[in-house]
């Protein structure tokens, strides 16, 4: 079958993902708090709220990670693989409570009952430091991103957008999204410091509040459309349909269904004409073979088919397929 938005094999890549964001979110968090504290600049505070944010998300997603991994069991037939849709809603619903309101508002606060701020040297100091921790995470999470989508032959935006790996879009999303906050709140504190308003920075606060709702409204829609069940696209669904095609024992495919159940597994169902007149047994002996067949590739998580009313046109790859 053709490559699905992510695979088993790569979650060890995911993983390794979350844990550079964790560490370097944790260690932006403090320089970002001590930083907000000395420097009462209310750009400083949504930017330490943002990283609290983030670091308590990466935890939830390293969950997600773990638990999705769990093999199928009888009460699970299909497996655990969308658990990590719902650890990844939950990290999701965490940055838009935690770091989006927050740091609107902080940023109005600010702007009704400003307060002082100085030292900012040690404010710029530490958003250079956490731009560039930020960025090592960042580049792990983009390399991983194009080479999945070199290998599917997509756009890598495409691809995060589409992936059916929740914790690579995850960090992703929310690496992009803190270093376009730290610009914010650069901007916010700079131009506080020359023209002597507070307004500014609130404004760099309420900026980087309104960034994060962005970020994790997209986010759990993505988690919400894995969970209530999203098809395949089309590239896979026409790789699978060759690859039934494909055997010599299948005359036609009247019916397939393929849906995801986890990170990069899908859930077959077909109904396929065998060639041939065969008796009862000998079909479920066959339809048995190619249901094993199917699910040796990690990617299928279950596969099931069943035989085709006679007669009516076989399923074809769409146009312009490969």
């Amino acid at each position: 079958m053709g490559d699905t938005d992510s695979e088993p094999a790569k979650t060890g890549d995911s993983l390794v993902t979350v844990i550079v964001a964790l560490i370097a979110n944790a260690l932006i968090a403090v320089a970002k708090s001590v930083a907000a504290a000395l420097t009462g600049s209310a750009s400083m505070v949504a930017e330490a709220a943002h990283s609290w944010a983030d670091t308590g998300n990466e935890v939830l997603l390293v969950i997600a990670e773990r638990r999705s991994a769990r093999p199928a069991d009888a009460r699970h037939p299909l497996g655990y693989g969308k658990d990590a849709y719902v650890w990844s809603m939950f990290a999701a619903f965490g940055l838009f409570a935690v770091g989006s309101a927050v740091s609107i508002q902080h940023g109005i606060a600010e702007l009704i009952d400003p307060e002082p701020a100085g030292d900012y040297g040690i404010a710029y100091l530490v958003l250079g430091i956490s731009f560039v921790l930020e960025g090592v995470s960042f580049t792990r999470a983009y390399r991983q991103a194009r080479v999945d989508a070199h290998r599917r032959r997509t756009g890598t935006l495409h691809h995060v957008a589409r992936s059916s790996d929740p914790t690579l879009r995850a960090v992703f999303a929310e690496d992009a999204a803190a270093l376009i906050g730290l610009a914010i709140a650069f901007a916010g504190i700079l131009l506080h410091q020359l023209t002597g308003s507070p307004v500014y920075d609130a404004l760099g606060s309420i900026g980087v509040g309104v960034l994060l709702g962005v970020v994790a409204v997209l986010l759990i829609a993505r988690n919400r459309a894995f969970l209530i069940g999203e098809a395949v696209s089309d590239e896979v669904r026409d790789a699978a349909l060759r690859d039934l095609l494909g055997s010599p024992s299948i005359e036609r495919v009247a019916f397939l269904h393929l849906e995801y159940i986890g990170p990069g597994r899908v859930l077959l169902i077909a109904a396929v004409d065998l060639v041939g007149d065969r008796s009862e047994a000998d079909a479920a002996r066959e339809l048995r073979a190619l249901e094993d067949r199917l699910q040796s590739d990690p990617r299928v998580g279950l596969a099931s088919l069943t035989l085709a009313a006679p007669g009516g046109p076989s399923l074809m790859p769409t146009a312009g397929a490969e």
